[in-house]
């Protein structure tokens, strides 16, 4: 029996940093797919009963122990095993600032972009795709501007801050209409030193969910 569960589905970023944060730690995990799209579980009274009161993923299981939001769940592991963790207060306020930075800036603009984009239906008003993809780029520059002086977020080693910031930048250019490796060299460098770290997988080679509507992976089998 796995040491960890995760409820996830391949195209939840959110649930991809949790899963990539497992995987870099070398936990042993196991995927728990949620049919987010088509039996819609998450807002089921059940989950929110027994699983997450909000209605969402991941949600991860450990022990008696169940939590929620990925930014709770990197502080967790992190200081459970002591990896990825930033060091000393100012390392752990800074952390903690580019992460709610991530959440709001970040994963709150591009994530509604992708799914407006790729999976609602009807597809999501042009105007508001024009607002949500500028707002997204113009916050990702700010993040490359970081990455210029900078090999990780707050200094010269990973930490979950990075973790963090990776939630949907690894998805196919083709899910956003734009390549942000590409477009911002310094996020692309920084992609690819977290590409390098032992255990990195990609969201739909980790997670069940693709094919899209499926419980598959990308590259294995569950």
């Amino acid at each position: 029996m796995s040491d960890y569960l995760l409820y996830c589905f391949a195209q939840s970023g959110n649930a991809y940093r949790a899963a990539l944060m497992l995987n870099l730690i070398g936990a042993d995990w196991k995927p728990q797919w949620l049919d987010f799209f088509n039996a819609g579980v998450q807002r089921k009274p059940e989950f929110r009963e027994d699983i997450n009161e909000m209605g969402e993923v991941p949600v991860l299981v450990d022990g008696d122990k169940k939590l929620t939001q990925s930014g709770v769940i990197l502080t967790y592991l992190a200081r459970k095993t002591g990896k990825f963790l930033p060091q000393g207060e100012d390392q752990e306020l800074e952390s903690l600032r580019w992460i709610i930075f991530d959440n709001q800036k970040i994963n709150g603009f591009l994530g509604p972009f992708r799914f407006l984009k790729n999976f609602a239906k009807p597809a999501g008003d042009p105007a508001v795709m024009a607002f949500l993809q500028g707002r997204a780029q113009g916050n990702l520059a700010i993040v490359n501007k970081r990455l210029e002086n900078s090999p990780f977020l707050i200094g010269d080693k990973p930490t979950i801050a990075d973790i963090s910031m990776t939630g949907y930048l690894y998805y196919p250019a083709e899910e956003f209409g734009f390549d942000v490796a590409k477009d911002y060299p310094a996020i692309g460098k920084w992609l690819e030193r977290i590409k390098a770290l032992p255990g990195w997988g990609h969201p739909y080679d980790l997670m069940p969910g693709y094919p899209f509507g499926t419980q598959g992976f990308r590259n294995r089998t569950q």
